[in-house]
């Protein structure tokens, strides 16, 4: 402690002495405040105690609580660390009962603070909520439990909130200032991890910043390790990995003379992947440029790749998913060891026969690829089908010509055969609308479907429905927003790793 007193320092000693004898047991007595923090729907709990301890939070709007928070680990040795228990997910202007808990470690009993109320304020005057509504169409079965994690896009109006998260009536619980967040993703230590244009962010609940990591700090990187690229813009996806990195999706330039169809100069946009520590050093890095044919652009140039979902796989390596080639790629990453070869491509005109053989089958200018399960070489991979350009099975793209069919988007599930190189459609729903952009999918824990209609019909709306994994889907949940465009609306189980919210 900087600038201790010796009478302080002296009061410290003693203090911890005693608590050797005594405290740190079921006999010892936390002291325990609540109070505002940086964020008005965020309680901070303190709790001061001196043995190692798993502490958490009870809460709820009356003294039946019924939200946790997950457990913060102590080791108690020093009381002027005492654990603070961020306390997130309540609605504004609202008064809510909590009560820490303390579970001593080593069988040492556990201690459980008398109630507390806190009262959360209200969303800033200067930001704007899009309007929300949640539905039951079928009244008899029940949504999967857990809360909605969105990424919206900002409407014409100004401090329209863009990250936000709300429970499953529609109430906002949490929400992130506007600044451009594209998207937020949950981290396993409690934190999100954000993809802002300008670099690649880490913040807590309060919504404080944890770690930042800036475009120029990993281009300089790139420079010093001789990389012949430079990022532009962080774009549509970040992943935190298990040994902690992260990989950033990125777009990079590259000028070409005189392609085919593209006279004189033309400044192509491409992906780029870059895994960094958490200094910002670049340890592994690619480049499309360097695997893909650049005259295949399905939706012209300059924008050739479009990527906007990355996924981990369990054998090290990764899934990118490229809007404008309707194709996922399987890259050869090998937990940062491998090359970066393209080991497969999936989808029309890539590397796997469709069972069937119907092209219309395929998915065209996806959104989100989600591995629901693999075994050995087979994989289910949960797929949002925005539906451009879909083919047809006599080859004719939809809404080319006047008499070409129609667009239609869908919600999929694939069965894949990496050995086999033979995919299959598994499961589809068509809820009815063309959303040519954004979107995402995603199985629950009660085994329904959850999946994200970006925009209705190029409406300024989106639609969320949970539907059960039947040939005929029955709408479970749906939620509606207008004002906005989510890019990304998922369940989550909570704010919290390791808890579920009903």
């Amino acid at each position: 402690m900087k600038n201790s007193s010796p009478e302080l320092s002296l009061f410290v000693g003693i203090l911890l002495t005693v608590c050797t004898l005594g405290c740190g047991t079921s006999g010892g007595t936390p002291e325990a405040s609540v109070s505002a923090s940086s964020h008005p729907l965020v309680a901070q709990y303190s709790v001061l105690e001196f043995g190692p301890a798993n502490v958490w939070v009870e809460f709820g709007t009356d003294t039946n609580y019924g939200r946790q928070t997950a457990a913060v680990t102590t080791s108690g040795v020093n009381m002027l660390n005492s654990p603070q228990i961020w306390v997130g997910g309540m609605k504004a202007s609202t008064t809510y009962h909590m009560r820490a808990h303390v579970d001593y470690a080593g069988g040492g009993g556990s201690w459980v603070d008398q109630d507390r109320t806190f009262t959360t304020g209200a969303l800033p005057a200067s930001l704007k909520a899009p309007g929300i509504t949640v539905t039951r169409p079928t009244p008899s079965l029940s949504p999967a439990p857990g809360v909605e994690l969105f990424s919206l896009i900002e409407s014409p109006q100004t401090n329209m909130l863009e990250t936000l998260v709300t429970d499953l009536q529609g109430n906002i619980i949490w929400y992130y200032p506007p600044g451009g967040a594209f998207p937020i993703k949950p981290m396993q230590n409690g934190h999100f991890i954000l993809n802002i244009s300008s670099g690649l962010r880490e913040i807590d609940l309060a919504g404080d910043t944890i770690r930042n990591i800036s475009l120029a700090q990993v281009n300089q990187s790139l420079q010093m390790k001789g990389y012949p690229f430079s990022l532009t813009i962080f774009s549509h996806d970040v992943l935190v990995l298990p040994n902690g990195h992260w990989i950033g999706l990125a777009s990079t330039n590259k000028n070409f003379t005189d392609l085919p169809g593209y006279p004189g100069i033309t400044t192509v946009v491409g992906d780029a992947l870059v895994d960094i520590d958490l200094s910002g050093n670049v340890v592994w890095a690619w480049s499309a440029f360097d695997y893909l044919d650049v005259n295949r652009h399905l939706q012209g140039l300059p924008d050739w790749t479009h990527g906007n979902a990355l996924v981990y796989t369990a054998d090290g390596n990764l899934l990118l998913s490229m809007r404008n080639q309707s194709w996922v790629l399987k890259i050869d990453y090998a937990n940062g060891a491998g090359p970066g070869d393209v080991q497969w491509r999936l989808g029309e005109n890539g590397d796997f026969a469709l069972l069937g053989g119907d092209p219309s089958e395929w998915f065209y200018a996806q959104h989100y690829p989600n591995i629901l399960s693999a075994n050995g070489s087979q994989m289910t991979l949960a797929v949002w089908d925005d539906g451009d350009q879909r083919v047809d099975s006599e080859g004719v793209a939809c809404g080319t010509t006047s008499t070409s069919p129609p667009c239609y988007s869908r919600a999929t599930i694939f069965q894949v055969d990496e050995n086999a190189r033979v995919a299959g459609l598994a499961w589809q729903d068509l809820p009815g609308f063309y959303c040519f952009w954004g979107g995402s999918i995603g199985t629950l824990s009660n085994g329904n479907v959850e999946f994200d209609v970006t925009t209705t019909n190029g409406a300024t709306a989106s639609q969320i429905m949970e539907v059960t994994d039947t040939d005929n889907p029955q709408t479970v949940w749906q939620l509606n927003i207008t004002g906005e465009n989510a890019y990304r609306g998922y369940r989550i189980p909570s704010l919290y790793p390791g808890v579920t919210w009903k």
